[in-house]
């Protein structure tokens, strides 16, 4: 069994949108207090990824910098792809073609619309758009990581901020 889990990036600042690119655009206090409140649902569950790849845009970096940290993930298990940043579900799908088989559970921190459709593939009845620190984890019967497209898979979850005590 291989355990994905997808995160969209925390509520970032639109503040500066004039001055700053839309890739460094940073996260915002009410992003990370939100994420707080995602950050105990995986450890009241107990859900530490052996990996995380995450989009080099800061809003994406800094979440999963963050989610590293309150999990105990080592930063050196952080792999920043630039294309993360507009990538269709294939591309995110050929992120894990050269993944170590060992490793049973990743997490991809990224953007929407790209995460949304890319979760679609398994959620019934599919969502509209996942919000800002979304986080949807499927588990998918293989025990290759490069199968997952053909795999059998089941949403184990699906949380967001909104849903969350605290």
């Amino acid at each position: 069994m291989k355990t994905l889990y997808i995160l969209r990036h925390a509520k970032s600042s639109w503040a500066s949108v004039e001055q700053l690119p839309d890739h460094e655009r940073p996260l915002l206090e009410e992003g990370k207090k939100r994420t707080r409140k995602l950050i105990n649902y995986l450890l009241q569950n107990e859900i530490k990824p052996e990996l995380i790849i995450s989009s080099t845009a800061k809003r994406a970096s800094e979440t999963a910098g963050y989610i590293s940290s309150a999990l105990a993930v080592d930063h050196s298990q952080i792999k920043l792809v630039p294309s993360l940043y507009n990538a269709g579900s294939e591309h995110i799908f050929n992120q894990f073609i050269d993944l170590d088989d060992s490793m049973t559970s990743i997490m991809i921190v990224g953007h929407n619309p790209s995460l949304t459709n890319f979760v679609n593939h398994w959620l019934k009845p599919q969502i509209d758009w996942l919000p800002t620190s979304g986080l949807v984890g499927i588990e998918f019967d293989t025990m290759h990581w490069e199968e997952l497209p053909k795999a059998n898979a089941k949403v184990k979850f699906m949380v967001y901020p909104k849903l969350l005590k605290g």
